[in-house]
């Protein structure tokens, strides 16, 4: 089934990707979800990735980084402009996310001036946060734009009939 969204990925759902099974059976899981996500959903999606993302994929293990690089390249790259970061400023200025967020409160602020309807991640602590998501929307709302959908690729998985 096609969709019209499209969909910003963070760092973390490419490592799933390209991460040898972990043991923790957590993260095993959501590992074996962004498995599941990618290969049946992800087509129906425009996928996209901010530069912050590349240049978070390409820091580690040069053969991993590789990896991870080489699934965003077929990904269209947004770039981060001087309003994102203005944004994200806002977004932890009002307590949307705390002092240490500022990388994601940029990925947020990324997919809202470019009206990314979807962000996906699997950090729960400061972005796909049902407490937080309010403040999100709000501050976004007040610089004038729409805060993304933030969620887990469970949570865009499709259900089946």
């Amino acid at each position: 089934m096609s969709h019209d969204g499209t969909s910003l990925h963070r760092n973390d759902i490419i490592s799933y990707l390209t991460a040898r099974p972990s043991r923790d059976l957590i993260v095993a899981g959501h590992q074996q979800i962004t498995h599941d996500w990618w290969d049946t959903q992800r087509n129906g999606y425009e996928l996209c990735a901010s530069q912050l993302v590349i240049q978070e994929a390409g820091d580690g293990d040069p053969q991993a980084a590789q990896e991870r690089l080489d699934i965003l390249a077929n990904m269209t790259v947004l770039e981060i402009e001087e309003e994102a970061m203005s944004l994200a400023e806002e977004l932890i200025r009002a307590g949307a996310l705390p002092d240490k967020a500022e990388n994601d409160a940029l990925h947020i602020a990324i997919a809202a001036i470019h009206r990314i309807p979807y962000l996906m991640t699997w950090n729960c602590r400061h972005m796909a946060n049902a407490v937080m998501r309010p403040m999100i929307e709000s501050v976004c709302a007040i610089k004038g734009f729409k805060a993304p959908i933030i969620c887990t690729p469970e949570e865009m998985m499709e259900a089946k009939p």
